[in-house]
């Protein structure tokens, strides 16, 4: 039994040195995409008709005659009273005099009511449908 512990071949030339080969093993991960399902994603939108009150404001006009038959000498010119346009309205007679016929009281005023109206109002939902398997 050879108990040399420096491992060498002997040979005509001498004593040769053993090569002993040395492994290493290495690892290489890798990853794959690979198809587990598939999703549709759709949207729906729902409507529904709801009865709304709303606030409506319109103008109106009030005219009122007030008759006054007095003589004048020039005609009067348009003024106002507050809110209320005062219109002078006149005429000509033979003595070639002016009479105040009447006037024309024309106010405005705003009016507000409430009507309902119909509204349309629109919801979406989204629907999400899973399926497995890559053949989906």
């Amino acid at each position: 039994m050879n108990t040399n512990t420096n491992p060498s071949v002997t040979n005509e030339s001498g004593p040769r040195p053993v090569v002993l080969p040395v492994i290493e093993e290495q690892l290489k991960v890798d990853t794959q995409l690979e198809e587990t399902g598939r999703v549709t994603v759709s949207k729906r939108v729902h409507e529904r008709e709801e009865l709304v009150e709303l606030p409506l404001t319109q103008q109106q006009v009030k005219v009122e005659r007030v008759p006054i038959n007095q003589y004048i000498d020039t005609p009067p010119a348009v003024r106002y009273e507050g809110e209320t346009m005062i219109v002078p309205v006149v005429k000509e007679i033979l003595v070639k005099r002016l009479v105040l016929v009447e006037e024309v009281r024309i106010t405005k005023e705003e009016v507000q009511t409430t009507t309902h109206q119909p509204v349309v109002l629109r919801q979406e939902e989204i629907v999400i449908t899973r399926s497995t398997g890559p053949e989906a």
